[in-house]
């Protein structure tokens, strides 16, 4: 399926002028990047890398498409005989799935003619925006569940395709299975369920629905004990698998009260095994609200799939540099919108992050049009993605899973809190160590 015309109208507006005005064909970079993070957060992770090189290998124009384009006078026939061949050519370089960001970070660089990369303005912008807010706030959760399992299951909250995409950036941020089938189908993220409120509600008694849910799937099932009573739910349970319960769920009240009530009841009722899993609108703060209450595992949903308070990441596309002709051999320069509050910096951004001995961050380093100078530790975070129109930077989704899980570990303690704060390491933004000025960003509280 193309995804072509998931962009907006001018982005082929300004091809089509860049294409009478000569322009459109000059070797251009481009650099998608983090202004500052959402108030208060002290990183970001990168997610959506998998499936933005999906979204460009299908990014090609179909018949039907150029028709309508051609119908509704969005391009001319002269740009509609060009886009019928479009293919991106170039090469895409970025931050790999799971990495950590934090502003000014070069997340992704594109390096083609303006016009292919361009029209990828729009598709790149809102992967990235919506699947690093969703990993960004899943990250916090897992942090604070402090190796308690959390189950995504926000899918009724958020659009059928968005949800697909947030159960994979919550794998990705460390999250355990999700509730969405076609995340399982698509991306092998593991899945899981077993039954509502309408289930109980159905049967002619809490116990008939237990009985039936066990004799199909085992006793290891859990059981949702907030329908009635759950003092006599959980009663009901233990005595229907003689104390082997698998887990009991509570969906309602001030679950820190009730865990407790209900993990004392498990006890004195021998169910010493029986695990307790709350839901009920959770986020970060909730959990770690929770972190003393007597929980083995989270149900989330609404928050994370809207990213917790911070549904975008306002990530940016901009051109940071382009050649003085279309000579391939023509030298590039910087370019730059100087507008208030909105300015850039010019040229092509490389960066590593600074590691300490310790194995801690302290910060991430980002040279302008050249590396910047190297220390024992530095940690390369730019990787190629696409060569030449060709996908290199594919790899399994429990790679990204992993990565994630290693930066954590490396985040200063300060970085790990989710009250209020600074980013966790400043970013340090110049052309080189020693020979022009340095711009830093954060101070790394």
């Amino acid at each position: 399926m193309s995804t072509a015309l998931l962009t907006d109208h001018y982005e082929l507006t300004m091809v089509e002028a860049a294409m009478r005005a000569g322009t459109a064909f000059r070797p251009c970079v481009f650099e998608l990047f983090p202004r500052r993070l959402p108030e208060g957060r002290r990183y970001g992770v990168v997610a959506g890398v998998g499936r933005m090189l999906d979204a460009v290998a299908d990014f090609h124009f179909e018949p039907e498409e150029i028709d309508f384009l051609v119908g509704h006078q969005v391009v001319s026939e002269q740009m509609a005989q060009w886009l019928s061949g479009y293919r991106f050519t170039g090469s895409i370089h970025g931050y790999p799935e799971g990495e950590l960001y934090f502003p000014g970070s070069p997340l992704v660089t594109v390096e083609s003619s303006f016009a292919e990369a361009c029209l990828l303005e729009t598709l790149l912008l809102s992967i990235y925006n919506h699947d690093s807010a969703v990993a960004s706030a899943a990250s916090r959760m897992v942090l604070m569940a402090e190796g308690r399992s959390i189950i995504e299951m926000g899918s009724r909250r958020t659009h059928e395709e968005a949800a697909v995409a947030a159960a994979r950036a919550c794998w990705i941020a460390g999250f355990g299975p999700t509730s969405n089938l076609a995340a399982g189908m698509r991306y092998g993220v593991p899945t899981s369920g077993t039954a509502a409120h309408s289930f109980t509600l159905l049967n002619d008694s809490e116990r008939d629905a237990f009985r039936a849910q066990l004799d199909t799937f085992g006793d290891q099932t859990t059981l949702l004990v907030d329908t009635y009573d759950i003092e006599q739910a959980v009663r009901t349970g233990v005595e229907l698998t003689g104390g082997r319960l698998g887990a009991v769920r509570i969906d309602s009240g001030d679950l820190a009260i009730v865990a407790r009530q209900v993990r004392d009841l498990l006890d004195d009722l021998g169910a010493t095994e029986t695990r307790i899993i709350v839901t009920s609108d959770l986020d970060e703060w909730q959990i770690a609200a929770l972190r003393g209450s007597p929980v083995d595992g989270f149900g989330v949903g609404t928050s994370v799939v809207t990213g917790s308070g911070a549904p975008t990441c306002s990530f940016v596309y901009k051109l940071v540099a382009r050649a003085t002709s279309d000579d391939p051999a023509a030298p590039m320069v910087p370019v730059a919108k100087k507008s208030s509050h909105k300015s850039t910096v010019g040229g092509r951004k490389f960066a590593v992050r600074r590691i300490g001995p310790d194995g801690v961050a302290t910060a991430e380093v980002v040279g302008i049009d050249r590396p910047p100078a190297h220390q024992p530790g530095d940690q390369e975070l730019i990787v190629p993605l696409i060569t030449d129109g060709v996908t290199v930077g594919a790899e399994p989704l429990q790679a990204a899973r992993d990565r994630h899980r290693a930066r954590l570990e490396e985040l200063p303690m300060s970085g790990r809190r989710i009250s209020r704060g600074e980013q966790a390491i400043p970013t340090i933004m110049g052309r080189s160590g020693t020979d022009g000025p340095v711009t830093i960003i954060g101070e790394g509280l």
